[in-house]
């Protein structure tokens, strides 16, 4: 299997698994340097939108990524050629990070604006749902601190920790970062669904044959979904994943336009 892959994929493979070993074992802080973050953290770096395709939480973050290029990147080279597959890839990559950038940044200015209006009119209430919108993020003992501002509206110095509280919250969020290159890989996968619908892959779980048209199709609604429930204690970027796969799409559609675009 491995002697049929094909050379950009093989190339993307080795870089990504090498820069992982190279993370993990001799250099640990590349990969804060190397991972995107939200645009007005003092970590930011303009580079990290495409560094942070090659840095992976763990081992199985990498490996279902790698996975999948595996599986579905050499039959896409070989039909649409070397170039347009690293076209994809860096594109639905950079792209992903670019758009979940902006959706970060509305998130963010969301949060500004919760603590700007308890700022103007500090109220134990509007603090007491704060907390609870983003429990995953405090210990247990922070409601012991609710309770007593709960008893005390009014107290001026509880009113300035719970702002400085809020302003840690603020800081935390501004300064998680995004790594993987899971917005490429959803790339990959719209584009096999696209140009290969009825192609019948094999799932492991569960054990059944299913056209890669309705495997893409149920990628996307589950990314769908899980960008609409929001489950606070999700780390998964899901609004990357859909991103790859819209500028996938887009650029398949393209590309489709004119035959000879894959050769």
């Amino acid at each position: 299997m491995f002697r049929a892959l094909t050379p950009i994929v093989k190339n993307l493979l080795l870089i990504t698994v090498g820069m992982h070993v190279v993370v993990s074992f001799f250099m640990p802080q590349l990969k804060n340097l190397f991972a995107l973050y939200y645009v007005e953290s003092r970590f930011f770096m303009p580079f990290q939108f495409v560094t942070y395709m090659f840095m992976h939480a763990d081992f199985w973050h990498l490996f279902s990524n790698m996975f999948g290029l595996f599986i579905f990147g050499p039959l896409l080279e070989q039909f649409m050629g070397p170039k347009k597959i690293l076209i994809l890839w860096m594109v639905c990559g950079i792209g992903s990070g670019v758009l979940y950038s902006g959706y970060n940044a509305y998130k963010m200015g969301s949060l500004n604006d919760r603590i700007e209006a308890f700022t103007a009119n500090p109220d134990p209430e509007s603090f007491n749902r704060f907390v609870s919108d983003n429990r995953h993020l405090f210990n247990p003992v922070i409601y012991e601190f609710v309770d007593e501002y709960s008893r005390n509206p009014g107290n001026q110095e509880l009113e300035s920790r719970a702002k400085r509280t809020m302003l840690d919250v603020r800081d935390r969020q501004a300064n998680i970062p995004m790594v993987g290159a899971s917005g490429a890989l959803f790339g990959i996968l719209i584009a096999f669904g696209m140009l290969f619908p009825n192609t019948q892959l094999f799932l492991l779980f569960p054990p059944m044959p299913v056209k890669a048209k309705y495997l893409v199709l149920f990628y996307g609604l589950y990314t769908v979904y899980n960008i609409f429930v929001s489950n606070p204690t999700d780390n998964v970027a899901h609004f990357a994943h859909l991103s790859g796969l819209a500028i996938g799409a887009v650029l398949i559609t393209y590309w489709k336009k004119d035959r000879r675009n894959f050769y």
